[in-house]
């Protein structure tokens, strides 16, 4: 069959296997979006109903390219199945159960600002300082509850420490809130679907007999109540297919088991396995590198990544003197690459562990006139004028939300100020009520001020008149609407000063987020061209979404952020201890384990081209320090790289890198063993008067730049030991011995 005709053996079995559970182990690379397109395909050709179908993915980019496939595939049969992310497929589910529920169907979708927002409310109320127990720590902490399907109640019951007590007592006020404002934040989404399931195991039913078949995908990032969420869909019939890459966990940090994979087969003992092995992306040089680097893992299902592609280049390891001149090796490299083999600059992707590793970047790419893309920063939805946009929308269908009310109520400027808003919160508290409800009461206008009685009944007869538009107009249009009745076009020119850059861009962005109201009314369903599906679709929303559509850039990401992507050029930074694999992960097996799942991940998003980079010196956290070569270029075998040190002697003047190709490119040295003493040796200038004594715990040492401390704790050889040294009032440094500029007192 066409179906099958462009899979290899071990596809095939994955594709034709229908019945029953089936864990699908896909290496990078793989084809396991092609498996999965081609095995809903085959489910229907087999004449199964495709809303008998369920495919769940990890992001909205995966989703949209399943059903473009599939529509491809298949035809307009496809368009029956549900396909979709986790939050979009649960969100589905509360819009049409929200009869038993705690909501009604147009609730609100907090995002992190909202939360802060409310967090806020509530230690004020409880009396609790923000400085012990901070919002953004709360938050962290009621979500990582939430994934764990762990109630207000229940972790209050089990809290060991009055921390732990209050912030169960700020959990439940935060669940009151919400609840009063008919809003949920993104981890309820999925949470109170698997509540509702649980509490109403008949409607549980009918949704286990709509989706017979299964497929989740990405099944190594699934949390636990994702997890538990497959696990009752999928209890009926059994008919559930997995497919993941143990290798490719990468974030445990927000809740992810990988647990969920590695035991799949405890779940379902009678489940099917299909290793998919054979890589279509990389040359056998960088499946070979990242082969190596990953068997060094412990939690892991065993497996090789092998193609039939040519060896390709050696995989370029290079050791810089500082940040600065890696960036500026990088900026070198891509200019040489793209002017000699002919590369565009979207083929280039620099990746880094965390986003504070950009800055040199990005000033190196500006000087050097080099486009650009950071992802991962502000995404549009996050702006200000586009969240005023969607604060009006989200009243408009949601009156209950005081929070989107109190973004707005006041912008553009009305006279109604922070005591008249608090006023009105503190009458709808006691009222148990919403403020937008009370803004008609005439007798409690009579209590305001002049100002604040004119500007609250011009902004309930605006929002009014708005409302009254959602029956029968188009999203364009009420969007239009509420951009030109609001004044926010003018408002904006007056804050930024008119026909400022600040401004041009925030109009620009203004009549972009129009473009998205008129492309949704374009390509919605028709049952859900409404103002409340059209702010579920943008609430669920990420920049990574169109990266199809990018331009010309070289992109800058972190490697979190580069999951699901590919390029014919990768550059991975800043690979010393402490920055890569990261200082946090350095105590525990657990997460050093999964530092090394993230380099693999960077590894293999390579298709022709990898270059690894350290800087043996970097500024971070405000000094520079001296950092050793990661142990994950140790893990790498040797005869596939080529590894080259670059001293500082060779730079002509660091503090004019960037101005251009006019400065001569440093002399490649002949190539040598990544373990040889031409890349080890030396300290670049830094006084060594510390390298031949003895130090022990205990000793008092001076710092050429942090001044007299004492050494409290010793790692290593002589000939490679690492000393932490308290230096008081600036804490705990930990310094190699043989470079710092440090001596024995």
């Amino acid at each position: 069959m066409d179906i099958l005709s462009q899979l290899n053996q071990e596809q095939i079995t994955a594709v034709t296997c229908t019945e029953g559970p089936l864990l699908i182990v896909a290496g990078a690379g793989s084809g396991k979006t092609r498996v999965l397109v081609s095995r809903g395909a085959y489910f229907i050709e087999q004449g199964i109903k495709p809303n008998n179908i369920l495919a769940i993915t990890f992001t909205n980019k995966a989703a949209n390219e399943m059903k473009e496939r599939m529509l491809n595939m298949v035809g307009l049969a496809a368009e029956y199945m549900w396909v979709g992310t986790f939050h979009a497929i649960c969100l589905k589910i509360l819009r049409r159960e929200y009869e038993y529920c705690c909501f009604d169907r147009n609730f609100s979708i907090y995002d992190d600002h909202d939360q802060q927002i409310v967090i806020k409310k509530c230690l004020a109320e409880l009396e609790l300082t923000e400085k012990a127990y901070h919002p953004r720590a709360v938050a962290s902490e009621i979500s990582k509850s939430k994934n764990q399907l762990i109630t207000p109640e229940q972790y209050k019951n089990a809290a060991m420490d009055v921390w732990r007590e209050n912030v169960g007592k700020i959990y439940k006020s935060y669940k009151h809130k919400l609840s009063q404002n008919n809003a949920l934040d993104f981890d309820d989404i999925i949470m109170e679907t698997v509540l509702l399931f649980q509490r109403e195991p008949k409607r549980l039913e009918v949704y286990q007999d709509r989706f017979k078949y299964i497929l989740v995908d990405e099944y190594q990032d699934t949390n636990h109540a994702q997890y538990k969420l497959i696990n009752l869909l999928a209890a009926k019939w059994q008919n559930i297919c997995v497919v993941g890459d143990p290798d490719q966990s990468i974030y445990g940090w927000r809740g992810a088991d990988i647990g969920n994979i590695l035991d799949f087969e405890k779940d379902y003992p009678n489940c099917q396995i299909v290793n998919l092995e054979r890589n279509y992306r990389s040359t056998k040089n960088i499946l070979s590198v990242a082969n190596g680097v990953i068997e060094n893992n412990t939690k892991r299902k065993p497996k090789k990544l092998w193609t039939e592609a040519e060896a390709g280049a050696l995989i370029s390891y290079r050791e810089l003197p500082d940040e600065r001149s890696e960036a500026s090796y990088v900026a070198e490299t891509i200019f040489d690459l793209r002017q000699n083999q002919k590369f565009t600059y979207r083929d280039f992707a620099i990746l880094y562990r965390t986003n504070a590793q950009s800055r040199s970047l990005e000033d190196v790419l500006i000087k050097y006139g080099l486009p650009y893309k950071i992802f991962g920063g502000m995404r549009f939805y996050e702006r200000k004028e586009i969240k005023d946009i969607m604060a009006y929308l989200r009243l408009l269908v949601n009156p209950a939300d005081n929070v989107s009310l109190g973004r707005i109520i006041n912008f553009p400027r009305r006279g109604i100020g922070s005591t008249s808003l608090a006023k009105l919160a503190a009458i709808a508290t006691a009222a148990q009520s919403s403020i937008y409800d009370l803004l008609a009461d005439d007798e409690l206008l009579l209590d305001m001020g002049g100002s604040a009685k004119r500007g609250i009944s011009k902004f309930y007869a605006l929002m009014e008149s708005l409302r009254a538009m959602l029956t029968d107009s188009s999203i364009t249009c009420i969007v239009k609407e509420v951009i030109a009745k609001t004044g926010l076009r003018e408002a904006l020119e007056e804050e930024n000063g008119k026909g400022s850059v600040e401004a041009e861009s925030r109009l620009e962005n203004i009549d972009e987020f129009i473009s998205v109201a008129a492309q949704f009314d374009q390509t919605a369903e028709e049952e859900a061209k409404n103002l409340t599906d059209f702010l579920a679709q943008l609430s669920l929303a990420t920049d990574m979404d169109n990266w199809q559509e990018a331009d010309d850039y070289i992109s800058l990401l972190t490697l979190h952020a580069t999951k699901g992507l590919e390029f014919p050029v990768v550059f991975i930074t800043g690979l010393e201890e402490q920055v890569f694999p990261h200082s946090r992960a350095m105590l525990e097996e657990r997460e050093l384990e999964e530092e090394r799942r993230l380099c693999y991940v960077g590894i293999t998003r390579a298709q022709k081209h990898l270059y690894l980079t350290r800087a043996k010196s970097r500024f971070l956290k405000g000094q520079s320090q001296i950092y050793r070569e990661s142990r994950f270029v140790k893990e790498i075998p040797e005869e596939y790289l080529d590894a080259q040190r670059i001293s500082a002697d060779f730079w002509h003047d660091k503090a004019d890198f960037g101005t251009g190709y006019a400065w001569k490119k440093p002399p490649i040295k002949q190539k040598t063993s990544m373990y040889s003493s031409s890349i080890d040796s030396g300290n670049d200038g830094l006084t060594n008067t510390a390298k031949k004594q003895i130090i022990n715990v205990g000793d008092k040492v001076q710092h050429a730049k942090f001044g007299t401390g004492m050494v409290v704790k010793t790692k290593g050889s002589a000939d490679d030991l690492e000393i932490s040294v308290a230096f008081p009032g600036q804490g705990i440094k930990n310094l190699m011995l043989r470079y710092a500029p440090i001596k024995k007192i």
